[in-house]
C-alpha cells in the first residue's frame, strides 16, 4: 500500500518503511506523529481524495531535526554604481520514517498530528476566542490642564506653547511676574532672545490675567 500525503506545501508518495525529509515539524526525535492530509491511497483499491481521503492517515516516527543543503542566492545589479550580494540559506527540515499507512480510522488514533513549527492546528484556531476589539485610545489630556491659552500672546504658536508648558509655564500670571533675569533665562531657553521684550509678553500677560 502507498499513500500520497501533503505537508509543508509539498506532496510525497510514501510507503511503510520510507525515510523522508519534510518541512520542520514541531516534534522531538523519537516522537510519533501522524499526517492527516492524505490525497490518495493506493493498493488493492485506489482511493482519491476530494481533496483529502476521509479517515486516512500516515503515521511516522521522528528521527531527527536536520538542515537541508546550502542554497546560494546571488544578486548583482549591473549599473554604473552597481552592487552585488551573496546570501546562503539552509532550510530547516525534519527526518521521519513512515511506520504505517491507514486507509481509515486515522481520525481516532490519538497520535500527535504532524504540525509545522510555524503553523497552528485548525482545532486550536477554532477553539481560540475571537480577539476583542481594541479599545479606543483615550484622548490625550491637554498639555496643561487648567492653564491659560498661551497662544493668545503675540508670537506664540502651538510649538512655542509646548516649550513653555515643558518649562512649567502654564498661566499668564507666571509670565506677568517674570523678572529681567527670567526674561533672559526664557529667551535663551526658547531661542527667543530679545523678542519677549519686543513682543511685550509681560504687559500682554498682565492684561490677559486681569480679565
Amino acid at each position: 500500500m502507498f499513500a500520497v500525503m501533503k505537508t509543508g506545501g509539498k506532496q510525497y508518495k510514501v510507503q511503510s518503511g520510507d525515510t523522508l525529509r519534510v518541512e520542520r515539524l514541531a516534534a522531538d526525535a523519537g516522537e510519533k506523529v501522524q499526517f492527516n492530509d492524505i490525497l490518495m491511497i493506493g493498493g488493492d483499491n485506489l482511493t482519491v481524495g476530494a481533496p483529502f481521503v476521509a479517515g486516512a492517515a500516515v503515521q511516522a516516527e521522528v528521527i531527527d531535526q536536520v538542515k537541508g543543503d546550502k542554497v546560494i542566492h546571488f544578486v548583482k545589479r549591473r549599473r554604473k554604481h552597481g552592487s552585488q550580494r551573496t546570501k546562503g540559506h539552509r532550510q530547516k527540515l525534519t527526518l521521519v520514517r513512515v511506520t504505517d499507512i491507514l486507509a481509515s480510522g486515522g481520525d481516532s488514533t490519538g497520535i500527535k498530528v504532524a504540525i509545522g513549527t510555524g503553523s497552528v492546528p485548525a482545532t486550536v484556531q477554532a477553539a481560540a476566542p475571537k480577539a476583542e476589539k481594541k479599545a479606543a485610545a483615550p484622548k490625550a489630556a491637554p498639555a496643561a490642564a487648567g492653564g491659560d491659552d498661551l497662544k493668545e500672546l503675540s508670537g506664540v504658536g502651538p510649538a512655542l506653547e509646548k516649550k513653555l508648558h515643558d518649562a512649567g509655564i502654564t498661566t499668564y500670571a507666571q509670565i506677568a511676574a517674570w523678572s529681567e533675569a527670567d526674561v533672559e533665562k526664557f529667551g535663551e531657553l526658547l531661542s527667543f532672545k530679545g523678542r519677549i521684550e519686543r513682543e511685550g509678553w509681560i504687559e500682554q500677560a498682565k492684561a490677559l490675567a486681569a480679565k
